[in-house]
């Protein structure tokens, strides 16, 4: 039985060549069972004509199911589907759900449905003034040079950093790019058995916060923070201290006697922007030597200080071995990497290093090696001064716009990132507005998330510039007055 040319379609929004397109269609029909073993293809000329494609794209995609025994070629027969193909699964079938005998409210242990982070809609992208940060600009990003590194990584040579069981072990030679170009940027030195790779920055928080915290020690942290850390330092059942931030950051002298652990952004704090001077960098320094206890620090975005050169790493100045050091890829090349590090004496990267064996394992050796090839080939300096040039120009334009338009920031003003932490008047609740202003295409991210379950600190906000074209900003600055504007109306 021949299958007819029109049960094939193409999708003209979709990401994939014509090409994949047509093997992915016929993957999926083999693998559910609608293309049965030995039926016959559609000729190549007819496929092609229904789909108003050329025939050579056809061939080439009926060649490749071939080589991978999808399809089978009987000369001038044609094409028909392979015995030796995928079978679909063969499940019992089943006329009636099964009700479930478990009552969940007692076999849970630990619940962690209850954490509230910060929330999107999954077609962000779709909005025309999507003031959110952490998404990346595709854009701004360089997708050949990354394909081609990708395709090395997936080449003979590399076949061992893509197959194998790293154990406990990373990519020798990331590890050397890190060790050798981008720690000294921050002016730390630090050797192989000092770092750890991780899957993203909060994977490498999570990790600290495994290792160096109980129920009987004490851990600080700065509010407004990363909705993440606060979980995180929550599900460890430890003791948590909330020290306010201000104007510089997060001060030394106001962390509580007792305390184990501190977990700052001393660069670049996570909402406000404020960074930490070098005198509160010391005395941070002196204190956790005075007394005893651990620094977790946090570096994200450092790459993108843009307007001057970047602060010194709390742990460049670590001289007592008492800062733990993460930093993480995915800020500066794409969100959905999921590629950090954590710098640390050798102890504590020992037993880092075990954890995650029992958990993960190792990131993956392809992402890996394919990022090690990204760096040391000069395609991540480039990617970093893409970003620069485009973010101080949406910069200034956002700066312009907030000026125009009468909003007040709640932040400091810092010396690049990607975002503005901003208040609104008092009596405006920044969640209502945020739904509201999602009617006009605008999304902004609510603030109260940054301080906590309980807060009655509503008015903040955080507008971020790195997913919106400059062109755009100035018409949803305005929304946004406009809706502050509208909620202040009796």
């Amino acid at each position: 039985m021949a299958i007819p040319a029109e049960t094939f379609f193409l999708d003209p929004d979709s990401d994939r060549t014509l090409q994949q397109q047509i093997q992915k269609c016929i993957a999926e029909a083999i693998l559910s069972g609608r293309f049965r073993h030995g039926e016959k293809m559609p000729s190549t000329r007819k496929l092609a004509e229904h789909l108003g494609i050329a025939r050579i794209t056809v061939t080439i995609a009926y060649t490749e199911l071939v080589a991978n025994d999808y399809l089978t070629s009987r000369g001038r027969s044609g094409y028909f589907i392979s015995d030796n193909a995928p079978r679909p699964p063969d499940f019992p079938s089943s006329q009636t759900k099964p009700s479930s005998q478990v009552d969940w409210s007692r076999a849970l242990g630990r619940r962690y449905s209850g954490y509230v982070s910060i929330t999107r809609p999954p077609d962000w992208n779709s909005f025309r003034f999507p003031f959110i940060y952490g998404q990346a600009d595709p854009r701004l990003f360089d997708h050949q040079n990354w394909r081609l590194c990708a395709l090395q990584a997936l080449g003979q040579k590399d076949f061992e950093a893509l197959t194998s069981d790293y154990y406990e072990r990373d990519d020798p030679h990331l590890v050397e790019y890190i060790l050798r170009h981008i720690l000294p940027r921050r002016g730390i030195a630090a050797r192989p058995e000092e770092i750890l790779l991780t899957m993203g920055a909060q994977n490498a928080l999570w990790t600290a916060a495994q290792i160096l915290l109980t129920q009987r020690r004490t851990a600080a942290h700065e509010t407004p923070c990363y909705p993440g850390l606060r979980e995180i330092l929550t599900q460890t059942r430890c003791n948590t201290v909330a020290v306010d931030v201000d104007s510089k950051g997060l001060p030394p002298e106001k962390l509580p006697s007792g305390v184990d652990v501190v977990f700052t952004t001393p660069s670049h704090h996570c909402p406000s922007n404020a960074t930490m001077p070098l005198e509160r960098r010391k005395a941070l320094l002196e204190r956790s030597v005075r007394e005893g206890f651990l620094i977790v620090e946090d570096d994200y975005e450092f790459e993108l200080s843009f307007v001057k050169s970047p602060s010194p790493a709390l742990k460049s100045l670590d001289k007592a071995g008492t800062v733990i050091y993460t930093g993480s890829f995915s800020k500066s090349l794409f969100p959905g990497l999921r590629l950090g590090y954590l710098v640390a004496p050798e102890p504590f990267i020992q037993e880092a290093r075990a954890l995650r064996a029992l958990v993960l394992r190792h990131p993956p050796g392809h992402i890996q090696r394919t990022v090690a090839y990204f760096l040391s080939l000069g395609h991540y300096d480039a990617q970093i001064s893409r970003m620069g040039r485009a973010y101080r120009e949406r910069r200034g334009v956002m700066e312009q716009s907030l000026r125009e338009h009468g909003l007040t920031l709640a932040g400091t003003e810092t010396y690049g990132g990607s975002s503005y932490w901003m208040q609104a008047p008092e009596q405006v609740d920044t969640g209502a507005l945020s739904r509201q202003l999602r009617a006009d295409g605008v999304l902004i991210e609510p603030g109260q998330v940054f301080f906590g379950p309980g807060t009655t600190k509503r008015r903040y906000y955080r507008i971020a510039y790195s997913s919106i074209a400059s062109e755009r900003i100035p018409e949803g600055i305005r929304l946004i007055s406009k809706a502050i504007q509208a909620a202040l109306s009796p």
